[in-house]
Formats: structure tokens, sequence, C-alpha cells
């Protein structure tokens, strides 16, 4: 069992669906909280809460009470950009692999733009974290999104199904996009990706009962398991809301009673 086998082992180790809360917005947002403090706080309530993996920057790392890896799995994001610069679909690398590795990553995540003005730069980028993946044995994230001054609808499932198609192509794991509207098109996306989708869970819902019922309407759809972060960390209480949409996440899908994670069979994933 290589190094990348046992890290998707200890990410699924719930089992074949996914909760997973990106934070790593603070670089395009500003502070993620009030306090910075407050992160560990925050990444302690989605432990309890029963989330999967938590995505953020290498800085932030940090911050956070080691303890907590051993209920959640890290993955590092390695790139990034500001909207101070003008230029809304850049992206940049600021993290590499090898660093990631010694912040204790079990997987690591790169966000590229397909159809950015920059767009052949951050494939590159993209290829070239691939092939360091490989040589250290870590699983990849790629959040591949159809966005450029030619993208007339960056939500047209065509465009998005190329998006996905591309991150597979340069050697993602698992692929994480926009959410499409109609659940036809979300199934023919994930269908045609040879690995796990992961589709974009958009801005916090007044309810939990609103952000349960979309996350039960797309696993009835297709996707795998749900990846989460303003709708957790914008929540008045993360934890709850976590543990209320853990408790779907995880509950056993009708393949899954019979049968363990094959970590080679791809499995969509809601982000």
């Amino acid at each position: 069992m290589s190094g990348r086998d046992l890290r998707l082992r200890r990410l699924h180790r719930h089992g074949p669906r996914l909760l997973v809360a990106p934070l790593d917005h603070p670089m395009a947002m500003g502070p993620l909280l009030p306090r910075a403090r407050d992160l560990d706080d925050l990444v302690a309530g989605l432990a309890r809460g029963g989330a999967d993996a938590v995505v953020l920057h290498k800085g932030a790392v940090g911050r956070v009470d080691p303890r907590h890896w051993g209920d959640l799995a890290l993955v590092v994001h390695l790139n990034g950009s500001t909207p101070m610069a003008g230029e809304p679909d850049e992206k940049y690398l600021v993290c590499s692999v090898e660093e990631a590795l010694r912040a204790g990553a079990d997987m690591v995540s790169v966000h590229v733009n397909v159809g950015a003005r920059t767009e052949a730069r951050q494939l590159q980028d993209l290829a070239d974290v691939a092939a360091d993946c490989d040589r250290w044995g870590v699983p990849l994230m790629a959040m591949a999104y159809p966005r450029g001054p030619l993208v007339a609808d960056p939500y047209d499932p065509t465009l998005v199904q190329h998006a996905v198609t591309v991150a597979a192509e340069l050697g993602a794991d698992v692929v994480k996009t926009v959410q499409v509207a109609d659940p036809a098109d979300l199934r023919a996306i994930t269908a045609s990706c040879p690995v796990p989708v992961i589709v974009a869970g958009g801005a916090p819902r007044e309810r939990d009962a609103d952000l349960v019922a979309d996350v039960e309407a797309a696993l009835a759809a297709g996707a795998g398991g749900v990846a989460l972060g303003r709708c957790l960390f914008q929540s008045d209480d993360p934890a709850r809301t976590t543990r209320a949409v853990a408790r779907l996440v995880h509950r056993p899908s009708p393949w899954a009673v019979t049968q363990e994670v094959d970590h080679d069979r791809p499995q969509a994933v809601l982000a």
C-alpha cells in the first residue's frame, strides 16, 4: 500500500462519503473570523461535529492545536490570490507539496480557473504539483472552475464538465467545482469524470434544515459527500450545523452497507 493510499484511507475513515470544510478563504476574503485565535475553536467544533477534513493555508495550520488532527484529516491549500490585484481569476502558488507535508498534510489542493487570462500558467502549476504529489505519495484535490473573460456563464454544465475533465487529465485525485442547477447535469458531470467530483456548497442557508435538504438532494443526484465552508464557519453554531450534515453524509449509502471503501473507485463529492 502506497503513502497516497494510506492518506486516502485516513480521509475516508468514516466511510465512502466525505464532509470536508474548506477554510482557505482569508486570502481572497480577509479574516475568516473576528480573532485569529478563534480558528482553533472553530476547528475543534468541526471535529466534534463529525467533519472528515478541513482545508487550510500553511500559516493557519500552526494556529490549530495538533491534537485536533487525531479526529480530522488536514488538506493544505497551495495557491491563492487577493482581489486587490485587479485580476479576479488569477491564482499563484504560495506553498509547495514538501512544505505541506512538513505541516502534516494528508492531502493538498490547488485552485485553477479554466478560461482565465493566465490559464496556461495555472494549468502548468497544477501539472507540476501533480508530479510532486506522485513523488511524495500525496493525494491532490483540484478546485477547477470555468472563469474568465470569455466565460459567459460559469455554471454552464458543458463548461463545468470541461473544467472537471481538465483537472482529472492533469492528475487530480479529487476535483472540486461549482454546483450546477439541474441534478441531471450533476449526474452527467460526475459520471463522466474518472475521479471524485466535489461541487461547491455556496452561501450559508438561513436554517440548518434548508442546508440538510440541499445536501440530501445533492446526494440523491449522485454526490458522494459534502464539503462546506461558509455554511459552517458563518453558522451561529458550527459544531451543531456540522453534526446535522454529518449524520446525513455518513449514513451508509446502499452499496456501502455491504462493501468497504474502494479507493480506486471514483466517488462524487459535494463541496
